[in-house]
């Protein structure tokens, strides 16, 4: 297994707030599928950030959200 890191920005079409940040995974070796990234940092990452800045009284929808992968390479550190 590698650990990788990506950079990405994430953008939810109403609440105006923008979310600039790292994900780190592990994979197998092998490249990098783009979209399966993309869902993964949906589902476990972004969906939660935007549920926390909106507040309990806004439901947030994963369809409203999307995700630009910025930079994904394997990670040292």
């Amino acid at each position: 297994m590698t650990t990788h890191i990506a950079h990405f920005c994430a953008k939810h079409k109403i609440i105006q707030i923008e979310q600039n940040s790292i994900f780190t995974w592990k994979q197998e070796s092998g490249e990098i599928d783009v979209e399966l990234l993309k869902d993964k940092i949906l589902r476990e990452n972004t969906v939660h950030f935007f549920r926390l800045v909106a507040g309990k009284n806004y439901p947030v929808s994963s369809d409203d959200i999307v995700i630009k992968i910025l930079k994904a390479e394997p990670f040292d550190g």
